[in-house]
């Protein structure tokens, strides 16, 4: 059978998954997670502290109003990455699309497990709501964002908190943690993020695996939810999920648009391939429009 990944894409699939370590040692892989090249320049970049959640705001036009707001969540498996491991990634989000984006720098497991995280991430969203004004930005026109686990994060905080958000921009989220959707099997080795990865990272995790604040895709009801963007990897083990949520937000009435790109494994969003410049293009302009 033909490889499913572009030649491109194995490539680097293959050099990224050579130098990572194996599921079951949080500092090992906390120190394989190491910042990628440098984003593009933004004219404000600072840390602060929200409400005691470390944060980096990226400001690309400082005294500028009215825009949108982007509150970001990290990807690493609630395990490991950070602020400057998706430095890069914020940047580019926003100058791309002209938000101020908030990183949130939430707190990790197995440390720190559910309902860690999600607090944190709550706390961010509710600080930023409040300071969007002194930001230059729209308290209406905020957006939750995140990849990987930080997708995760962001389609909590959208459950958790109703009517706060104006937008979803969800990059290959996690979204069950009983791990039984086709793609889990079919991707479960040979594609960077491996099946036994993603179940070391929610059993580092906790929580219950039926809570819909740990697995969105368990929630009764998805009405009433912020419109959503929701950017997938074909040859990824959580691709069969974020398609699954897809259909749920659209069935209970809520705008959802899903961006499937083929050839492209786990992860793509930060790496020298064609599919990750234009899918941060297009999330880039999603935001500009949220609204």
């Amino acid at each position: 059978m033909s490889d499913r990944l572009s030649p491109q894409a194995r490539r680097l699939c293959d050099a990224m998954a050579a130098g990572f370590p194996g599921p079951g040692d949080a500092a090992a892989l906390r120190a394989a997670a190491v910042p990628g090249p440098p984003g593009p320049a933004v004219a404000s970049v600072y840390d602060t502290v929200a409400a005691g959640v470390p944060v980096r705001v990226y400001d690309p036009e400082p005294g500028a109003g009215g825009r949108p707001l982007v509150v970001y969540f990290h990807g690493g498996g609630w395990v490991m990455c950070g602020l400057d491991t998706h430095d890069a990634l914020c940047r580019t989000l926003a100058a791309g699309s002209g938000a101020v984006v908030v990183s949130a720098d939430y707190r990790l497991a197995p440390e720190h497990p559910w309902p860690a995280a999600p607090d944190d991430a709550l706390t961010v969203l509710l600080w930023a709501r409040a300071e969007a004004a002194a930001l230059g930005c729209d308290a209406e026109r905020v957006v939750l964002a995140g990849d990987s686990s930080g997708g995760n994060l962001a389609a909590v905080t959208a459950l958790r908190a109703p009517g706060l958000a104006a937008g979803q921009l969800l990059f290959y989220p996690p979204l069950d943690a009983s791990m039984g959707s086709a793609s889990v099997e079919t991707y479960a080795e040979g594609y960077f993020h491996t099946a036994a990865h993603m179940a070391w990272y929610w059993d580092q995790y906790g929580g219950d695996p039926a809570h819909p604040h740990v697995s969105p895709l368990h929630a009764a009801d998805l009405s009433g939810l912020p419109p959503a963007l929701i950017v997938l990897a074909d040859c990824d083990v959580l691709r069969d999920e974020g398609l699954a949520y897809g259909r749920r937000l659209a069935a209970a009435g809520v705008d959802c648009t899903v961006q499937l790109h083929p050839g492209v494994f786990h992860g793509f969003l930060g790496l020298p391939l064609p599919a990750g410049a234009s899918a941060l293009s297009a999330a880039a302009a999603w935001v500009a429009a949220v609204g």
